[in-house]
C-alpha cells in the first residue's frame, strides 16, 4: 500500500501525521467517530497519486484505534471482469466472516460458496447490509476500499447500494475514487470529500523529509513539475541521477516518468483511439494550448472533434475564457510524451514546425527536436533564438537553445563556439556557473584549438565568481579581445558584452592600471554602446563624470520602463548605484530579483537584490535591507557565487554597524579583508574599510574612522575609479573635523564643488552642504551652511543623513548659546535615530540634550514601533524564537530580546501570547 507522504509518529493521535494533511485527517475522524451512532458513507475524490491510498490507511488506522472492525479491499484493473472478487474479497477475510456468509443464503449462493440461482444485486446488497448489522452489534465496523473505478462490476453494482444504506447501522463506509474515470461504481449522491493537491509549502515539507540532500534549485524543479501530487513528488528524484539531485549537472528539458508515475497517469490514455492520442501527442508537444496551431498540426490525420474522449475521462480540458486546451496535470501531458514512440515525437515536431511557419522561434525549436544529423541552418536559427530568449529575459532558454546548436552544428569549431557561448550565458543569467568547467571541456574536446572570445568570457566570469581571481580573469579576457580585434573582418557583436564583463572585473579589481588598459581595449569600440559608456563613467568613475553623462543616464533609466532584457536592465540600474538614482529602478529591479524566486535569471537576481539592498540601507528602510541582503547571500550560497556574496555582507554589515552591533560588523569586515587581501580585490577591501570607518563613527573614535576612510578615498583628494567616495563624503568630512584637519575637510568641499558632486542628487548637495557646516571655522556660516542643507528638497528620502546633519546644526547652536533652537534639532535627531534603530546615535544625540538642559526620554515614550522593532515582533507572533529571528534579521538573540522588551510597553502588553493582537490594532511605521 502506498504511503504517499510519511505518517510520522504524533503523540495523541490513533494514526500517523500525513504532510498537508490534517484538514482532511480531521474530516475522516470526525466520521469514524460518528460511525457506532450514525454509520453511513463518505468517497474519497482525487487524482492519481494525490495521496487517496495513504488517507484509506490513515483512516483504518484510526477506526481500529477506535476499536472498530475493519474490512479492506482494492480494485484491481486487470481483474475488473471477475464476477464479485471484491466483494470475496471482503467478507471473506477472517474465518468468523466466512461462517456468517456461510449461514446467509442469499450471500452464500452469490459468491459460490453453496450452488443455486444467483440473486440480484439489490438482494445481495440488502444481504450485505443486513450482516454488517449484525456484527456491528457486537462490534461496530467499517468498510474501505480502495480504487472503486476498479471494481468487478458484480461488486460494483452491490457495493454502490450497500453505500446508500449503511445509515443507522453501525458501519461505515470510505472509498476512494478518481474523478473521470470510468466506473461500474456510481458514487452520485453520496457525501464527497475531494482531496486536493499539497500546497508548495507542504509540498517543500515533503520533499525535504524524505530527501533532505536534494539541492534547492532541483527541490524547486520537482515542486512545479509535481503540482502538489504527493506520488510525484516521491517519484521524481528517483527518476534522476544523484549529479542530477545534487544540481552537480543541469536537469533534463522533460523529467521522465517512473513505472509507478506511468502506471498511475497512463490507463486514461490507453483506452483512448488512436486519433485521440495522436491529437493529445500534438497538444502535448506544442505545450502552449494554441488550437489553431494543434488543428493545422493534425490536418489530415484527425480533428478538434477527437478530443471530446479526452474531455469526458478529464485528461484536458478547454479553457472558456482563453480558448486554449491545458492538461489536468503536467504528469498527463508527460505520460502522453513517454507513451509515444522517439519517431512518433519527432513526426509531430515536424507537423509543429510546418504549423508555426510564421513564428520563427517556435518553429526553429520544433525543426531542433525533429532533427537527428546535424544541421548547419537549424544551428544558427538556435543561435538567433537563443539571443531573442536572452534579450526578453529567458535565460534558461536562451542557454537550452544553444546547447543544442552546438548538438546540431557540424564542425567542431562551430560547436565548440556555441558551448562557450552556452557557458557564458549560464554563468551570466541562469547560475550555472559550475556548469561552466564541463561545457568548456566539451568545447576544447569539439575543437581543440578554441580560442574564441566567448570561451574567454566564460573562462573570466566563472574565475571572478567562483574564486575571485581579479588577474587572472583580467588577462584571459584583455588578451582575447585583443586577439579578436587583430583577427577579425569586420565588426564583432560579441565585443561590446565582453568589454562589459572586463569592466566588471575592473570594479572588483578596483586598481587605476586596471582601468587604463581597459579604456585602450574600449577605444576601439567608437562610440560605447550607451549602457557601457554609463558603467565607465557614473559607476565606474562617478566624481569625474560629466553632467552629460548624469543626464544620459536619467534618460536610460527612464527608458526601462517595460524593459525585458535583464543585461540592460542591471547595466543601467548599476549605473544609477553611486548617484543615488537607484529609486528610478525600483520597479524592473523587483522584477529581476523575483527570478530568485523562480530559480531562473539566478545572477540578476542575486545582482537587482544587492543594488535593491543598498537602496534601502541608504533610505532607512534598514530591515528590509536585512531581508533582501539574507536573500541575496542565500542565492550566492546555493549557486556558488562567493565574489557576489560580498556586496550584501557590505550593506549588511553598514547596517549592523550603525544600529550598533558592533561585533557582527566587525565580524563581517574581517571576513572582507581576508578574503580580499590574497586576490587583490581593492572594491572588496574597501567595502571593508566602510564597515569599519561606520563601527568608528557610531562609537565615536574618529581617528580610526579617519585611517578607514582613508582606504576609500583620502579627504580632500577624490580617489579615482573610486564610486564609494561618493557614499562615504559626508564620513569623510566628520571624520577630518573631529581630528583636527579641518583644513583638509574645506579641501574636501572645495573638490567635491570643483567636480560638481552638488549637482549629481538633492542627497550629494545635502551632504556638501553639511560638510562645509562641519568644517566652517565661522559659527555663522556653518549654521547657514547647515540651514541650506536641511532645506535641500527632495531629501527627506535619506533619513539618517538628515538625522546627523540636524545632530551637527544642534551641536553647533549649543555651543553658540542657542539651547532652544539647538533642542529643536537634537529632539528631531533623536527620535529619527530611534525610529531607525540607530541606537549608538540616539546615544549621542541624548547626550547633547542634556548638554542643552533637555531631558532626553528614550524609545519608550514613544508609541510608534521602529521598522525593526515592528518586523522583529511579527515574527515573534508567528511563533519564532529569538533565535530563529534573530537567524532571519542577522541580529543575535540578545539583541532581539531587548527590541521585544522595548516593543512592549509601546504595545500596551507583556508577554508574547499578546502580539498578535496588539499588532492588528497598531499601526505599521511608515518609512
Amino acid at each position: 500500500m502506498l504511503d504517499e507522504s510519511a505518517p510520522d509518529p504524533t503523540p495523541g493521535t490513533p494514526h500517523g501525521t500525513l504532510v498537508g494533511r490534517s484538514p482532511d485527517l480531521a474530516r475522516l475522524d470526525d466520521f469514524i467517530a460518528g460511525i457506532p451512532d450514525a454509520g453511513g458513507s463518505v468517497v474519497l475524490l482525487g487524482e492519481p497519486g494525490v495521496g487517496k491510498t495513504a488517507l484509506l490507511g490513515a483512516a483504518a488506522a484510526g477506526a481500529t484505534a477506535r476499536g472498530l472492525r475493519v474490512l479492506r479491499a482494492t480494485g484491481v484493473q486487470y481483474r475488473s471482469q471477475a464476477s464479485f472478487s471484491v466483494l470475496v474479497q471482503l467478507l471473506t477475510a477472517t474465518p468468523e466472516l466466512r461462517d456468517a456468509v456461510t449461514g446467509a443464503p442469499v450471500l452464500a449462493t452469490a459468491l459460490g460458496i453453496e450452488p443455486g440461482i444467483a440473486p440480484g444485486p439489490d438482494a445481495v446488497a440488502e444481504a450485505v447490509v443486513l450482516l454488517l448489522k449484525n456484527l456491528s452489534t457486537v462490534r461496530p465496523g467499517l468498510l474501505v476500499l480502495d480504487d472503486v473505478q476498479w471494481l468487478d462490476r458484480s461488486s460494483a453494482a452491490v457495493l454502490e447500494r450497500v453505500a446508500r444504506r449503511l445509515a443507522g447501522t453501525g458501519t461505515g463506509l470510505v472509498c476512494a475514487a478518481r474523478p473521470g474515470e470510468g466506473s461500474f461504481f456510481d458514487h452520485g449522491g453520496l457525501p464527497v470529500h475531494e482531496l486536493n493537491p499539497l500546497s508548495p509549502a507542504d509540498s517543500e515539507e515533503l520533499l525535504t523529509r524524505r530527501f533532505p540532500a536534494l539541492a534547492a534549485r532541483v527541490r524547486r524543479r520537482l515542486i512545479a513539475e509535481a503540482e502538489g501530487n504527493p506520488l510525484a513528488l516521491l517519484e521524481l528524484p528517483a527518476a534522476l541521477t544523484d549529479p542530477q539531485r545534487t544540481a552537480a549537472v543541469p536537469l533534463p528539458q522533460r523529467i521522465p516518468l517512473t513505472q509507478r508515475l506511468q502506471a498511475a497517469f497512463a490507463a486514461r490514455i490507453e483506452t483512448l483511439s488512436a486519433p485521440t492520442r495522436h491529437l493529445l501527442l500534438v497538444a502535448a508537444l506544442e505545450g502552449s494550448g494554441n488550437l489553431q496551431v494543434v488543428r493545422r498540426a493534425v490536418a489530415g490525420r484527425c480533428g478538434l472533434k477527437h478530443l471530446a474522449p479526452a474531455e469526458r475521462v478529464q485528461l484536458v480540458h478547454i479553457d472558456d475564457a482563453t480558448g486554449r486546451l491545458a492538461f489536468r496535470h503536467s504528469l498527463i501531458r508527460s505520460a502522453v510524451v513517454d507513451l509515444a514512440t522517439s519517431d512518433q515525437r519527432r513526426s509531430v515536431h515536424r507537423a509543429l514546425a510546418e504549423a508555426w511557419i510564421g513564428v520563427p522561434e517556435q518553429r526553429t525549436w520544433h525543426l531542433a527536436r525533429a532533427a537527428i544529423e546535424p544541421d548547419a541552418e537549424i544551428a544558427s536559427l538556435l543561435e538567433e533564438a537563443a539571443e531573442v530568449s536572452a534579450r526578453r529575459g529567458d535565460g534558461p532558454n536562451a542557454a537550452g537553445a544553444l546547447v543544442r546548436a552546438a548538438e546540431l552544428s557540424p564542425t567542431g569549431a562551430e560547436r565548440a563556439r556555441l558551448l562557450a557561448k552556452a557557458a557564458y550565458v549560464g554563468a551570466s543569467l541562469t547560475g550555472s556557473l559550475r556548469e561552466v568547467p564541463r561545457l568548456l571541456e566539451d568545447a576544447r574536446r569539439a575543437d581543440p584549438e578554441t580560442d574564441s572570445l566567448p570561451a574567454a568570457m566564460a573562462a573570466s566570469v566563472f574565475l571572478l565568481n567562483s574564486y575571485g581571481d581579479v588577474d587572472t580573469a583580467f588577462r584571459l579576457l584583455s588578451g582575447a579581445i585583443t586577439q579578436q580585434r587583430r583577427s577579425a573582418r569586420g565588426p564583432d557583436a560579441t565585443v561590446p558584452e565582453a568589454l562589459a564583463a572586463l569592466l566588471m572585473v575592473c570594479v572588483y579589481g578596483g586598481r587605476p592600471e586596471l582601468w587604463a588598459e581597459f579604456d585602450v581595449l574600449a577605444a576601439g569600440l567608437d562610440p560605447l554602446p550607451d549602457a557601457l559608456h554609463l558603467l565607465r563613467t557614473v559607476f565606474g568613475d562617478p566624481v569625474r563624470a560629466r553632467r552629460s553623462d548624469w543626464e544620459r543616464l536619467d534618460a536610460a533609466a527612464a527608458a526601462l520602463t517595460g524593459e525585458r532584457d535583464p543585461v540592460r536592465i542591471l547595466k543601467v540600474a548599476t549605473a544609477c548605484a553611486y548617484g543615488d538614482r537607484l529609486n528610478l529602478v525600483d520597479e524592473p529591479l523587483r522584477r529581476m530579483a523575483a527570478g530568485g524566486s523562480r530559480g531562473d535569471n539566478i545572477l540578476p537576481a542575486i545582482q537587482a537584490l544587492s543594488l535593491l539592498s543598498s537602496q534601502a540601507w541608504f533610505s532607512g528602510q534598514w530591515p528590509q535591507a536585512r531581508r533582501l541582503c539574507r536573500e541575496a547571500l542565500e542565492l550566492c550560497e546555493e549557486f556558488g557565487y562567493p565574489l557576489r556574496s560580498w556586496t550584501a555582507k557590505f550593506t549588511l554589515g553598514c547596517v549592523l554597524a550603525v544600529c550598533g552591533e558592533f561585533d557582527a560588523a566587525r565580524l563581517l569586515a574581517d571576513q572582507m579583508d581576508q578574503w580580499a587581501g590574497a586576490r587583490r580585490a581593492e572594491a572588496v577591501r574597501r567595502y571593508a574599510a566602510q564597515v569599519r570607518a561606520t563601527i568608528a563613527l557610531a562609537r565615536g573614535e574618529f581617528d580610526q574612522a579617519y585611517r578607514h576612510v582613508g582606504v576609500i578615498s583620502v579627504p580632500g583628494t577624490p580617489a579615482p575609479f573610486v564610486g564609494q567616495a561618493l557614499w562615504v563624503f559626508l564620513d569623510a568630512a566628520e571624520a577630518a573635523v573631529r581630528t583636527g584637519r579641518g583644513e583638509q575637510a574645506l579641501g574636501h568641499v572645495a573638490a567635491a564643488r570643483a567636480a560638481g558632486l552638488h549637482t549629481v542628487s538633492p542627497r550629494l548637495e545635502m551632504v556638501v552642504l553639511a560638510a562645509a557646516g562641519l568644517a566652517a571655522p565661522d559659527d555663522g556660516e556653518a549654521l547657514s551652511r547647515y540651514q541650506e542643507a536641511l532645506a535641500v528638497g527632495g531629501t527627506e528620502r535619506w533619513p539618517f543623513e538628515q538625522a546627523r546633519i540636524r545632530l551637527y546644526f544642534g551641536e553647533r547652536l549649543r555651543r553658540t548659546r542657542a539651547p532652544a533652537q539647538a533642542r529643536e534639532h537634537l529632539t528631531v535627531a533623536a527620535e529619527t535615530f530611534d525610529w531607525l534603530g540607530a541606537a549608538p546615535w540616539a546615544v549621542r544625540a541624548r547626550t547633547e540634550l542634556r548638554a542643552c538642559g533637555a531631558p532626553a526620554h528614550g524609545t519608550g515614550d514613544r508609541s510608534l514601533l521602529t521598522p525593526q522593532q515592528w518586523e522583529i515582533a511579527r515574527l515573534a507572533a508567528r511563533g519564532l524564537s529569538n533565535k530563529e529571528i534573530g537567524a532571519r534579521l542577522y541580529l543575535s538573540p540578545r539583541t532581539v530580546s531587548t527590541h521585544l522588551y522595548q516593543a512592549f510597553p509601546k504595545l500596551g502588553i507583556t508577554s508574547r501570547a499578546a502580539l498578535r493582537d496588539a499588532l492588528e490594532q497598531a499601526e505599521p511605521p511608515v518609512h
